[in-house]
């Protein structure tokens, strides 16, 4: 797929507790790290002029602080913190948090896509004008 696709592999025990997704990825409009946190670890209490955050807890779980308060997410769950809010990620419990932390800033471009009934399809459509394909047929699934 050379450069129409990128890759990478969310390590499961890394070394260090911050993993950059982003260079991985080669991202350039956001920012998206790995974050593990074992027991006890915590991050710094932090915040971002112009960046929102969404933590997007994967394993365990992780005690997010805002503003001087917490509140515990699970397996599954996903939070927003805006611009100017103070920020503190904590594990307060006895097993390991695995999260996803995405970053950006500026106003979002909602619905910029092109839609194709085919890949070799020239004339593109707007996402919604176009129905959903069918789903695919059991003999198509891998077991």
């Amino acid at each position: 797929m050379d450069d129409r696709l990128s890759r990478t592999q969310l390590d499961p025990d890394p070394a260090d507790r911050f993993v950059s997704l982003r260079r991985a990825l080669g991202i350039t409009s956001f920012g998206m790290n790995q974050m593990v946190l074992r027991p006890g670890e915590r991050g710094r209490i932090h915040d971002h002029e112009h960046q929102e955050e969404v933590y997007l807890v994967l394993e365990g779980t992780l005690t997010l602080g805002v503003a001087g308060e917490e509140v515990d997410l699970g397996p599954g769950e996903v939070a927003r913190v805006p611009p100017g809010v103070r920020r503190q990620v904590s594990n307060r419990h006895r097993t390991r948090v695995v999260l996803i932390a995405l970053g950006g800033h500026g106003e979002h471009q909602g619905r910029d896509a092109s839609a194709f009934t085919t890949w070799d399809d020239p004339t593109p459509v707007p996402p919604l004008e176009l129905p959903l394909p069918d789903d695919l047929p059991d003999s198509e699934l891998t077991p």
